[in-house]
């Protein structure tokens, strides 16, 4: 999908296909991994007071982003080998600091295998209104490119997805930062696995095209 692209219908139903282009990766145990990462977590961290995340959980978390995108076990490690309190700490830090984004990363990073990315993870979980998830595929769909994950280069993302968010909310449906990352991402993965095109009407001219070489 174009990220320049209005339709909110468009927007909806790539949205909508998302656990669908989950479970089509086969990978293993993502489906479980996604569904704590969207929906127990987000509750768990809401429930605290103050909010923070533990290191078994931002394990699982590092889990859920390193199986969904790329496989990079050393980061697993650096997480999972963190001191509880100092996790607790920081990520207590984070959420306070938030709207501030710039100020709640910051807060984040300073933990071993943390950088940007994994960080907007975290924050995505506590505030999906507010901080998208910075994956491969929306980068290249909002930025151009998946290579420079900075500060920088995250606060420019957030800049674009919540005008785009707003922009689909004006539309009648209520669409968080998040979910205008969820939609690309599924619209990536589907048109890598040869499923639906960005744009139905594709679709539709294809299949007409298919037919009339069949007959």
């Amino acid at each position: 999908m174009d990220f320049k692209c209005s339709d909110l219908e468009q927007w909806k139903e790539a949205l909508s296909a998302y656990e669908a282009r989950i479970e089509s990766l086969n990978k293993p145990n993502l489906v479980s991994l996604d569904d704590f990462y969207r929906n127990e977590l987000p509750a768990v961290l809401r429930q605290r007071n103050p909010s923070y995340i533990t290191t078994p959980e931002l394990t699982k978390l590092m889990q859920w982003k390193l199986t969904r995108g790329k496989w990079r076990p050393r980061l697993l490690d650096f997480v999972s080998s963190l001191d509880d309190a100092v996790v607790r700490s920081a990520s207590e830090k984070a959420f306070q600091s938030l709207p501030d984004i710039k100020k709640a990363i910051s807060e984040l990073t300073v933990l071993k295998g943390v950088g940007p990315a994994t960080a907007s993870a975290v924050l995505a979980a506590y505030a999906p209104d507010v901080a998208p998830f910075m994956s491969d595929e929306v980068m290249v769909a909002a930025i151009g490119n998946s290579k420079d994950y900075t500060l920088k280069q995250y606060l420019v993302l957030v800049d674009k997805l919540q005008a785009k968010a707003k922009e689909l909310s004006a539309k009648g449906d209520c669409f968080t930062p998040s979910d205008v990352e969820r939609a690309l991402w599924s619209s990536a993965v589907g048109v890598k696995s040869g499923g639906l095109s960005q744009d139905p009407k594709e679709v539709n001219l294809k299949r007409k095209s298919k037919r009339k070489r069949a007959q």
